[in-house]
């Protein structure tokens, strides 16, 4: 989870609520430009460039500025796990710093469509929440969408990061990027694609946590069935 989640039982004090505010309207018009781009891409003419030129700047500063909702987490100025926040924002830090940033292929890769896509609607609707939890009114089809969406969306997104990842450690296999071999001065071997396929190896164990997570924080949100909770 992230910045903005539910109010914690112990109030927040004006300057922790004003930057909280501010951190997440700025983190919602950033996702909301991101989602624009991608749609402008696939709907008009991008001048011959690829969609990584067109959203690489955007895209660097507002998922790295995730890194900031692990700090949120652990200081306690949210009520969120920070096992579990830091988990999230890893696997999407190290996609698009050690996977998208580093290897064409992993730019080239139609994973890189469908994991811009997903995030960028869940970051709107998930920022957007926290944004309008924090000034004190959430309308109910917000909530909806932030602990429905992600039924669908989460999905297409791990698929789409999990194909960055394959299309980039097969171009590592074959330039040896991040690599060193042996025999070297320091007899010191590092090999970045078994890293690659380790991190995708992760998603195994970790994906049905997250998604199941998900899942109990929506019946909690929401009820599992029965008349919705009335949303403060």
């Amino acid at each position: 989870m992230a910045s903005g989640t539910t109010k914690s039982k112990r109030e927040l004090s004006g300057a922790a609520k004003g930057y909280l505010i501010a951190y997440n309207v700025i983190e919602t018009i950033g996702w909301s430009y991101l989602l624009y781009l991608l749609i402008s891409f696939h709907l008009s003419s991008s001048d011959g460039r690829s969609l990584y030129e067109i959203i690489k700047w955007p895209l660097i500063i507002f998922q790295n500025a995730a890194v900031l909702e692990v700090v949120h987490a652990v200081t306690r100025i949210v009520p969120s796990n920070p096992v579990i926040t830091g988990m999230q924002v890893a696997s999407r830090v190290m996609v698009v710093c050690g996977v998208i940033l580093l290897t064409q292929a992993a730019r080239d890769s139609i994973g890189l469509h469908l994991a811009l896509g997903a995030w960028a609607i869940t970051e709107v609707i998930r920022y957007g929440n926290y944004v309008l939890n924090l000034i004190g009114g959430v309308p109910y089809i917000v909530t909806w969408l932030r602990y429905t969406t992600f039924i669908i969306l989460y999905p297409i997104g791990v698929t789409g990061e999990l194909l960055c990842i394959y299309a980039a450690q097969k171009e590592v296999a074959k330039t040896k990027l991040l690599t060193i071999e042996m025999p070297n001065t320091v007899n010191f071997i590092f090999n970045y694609q078994f890293i690659l396929i380790g991190v995708m190896l992760l998603y195994i164990p970790l994906f049905p946590q997250l998604y199941l997570h998900m899942w109990t924080l929506r019946r909690k949100v929401l009820g599992g069935g029965s008349q919705p909770k009335k949303v403060k």
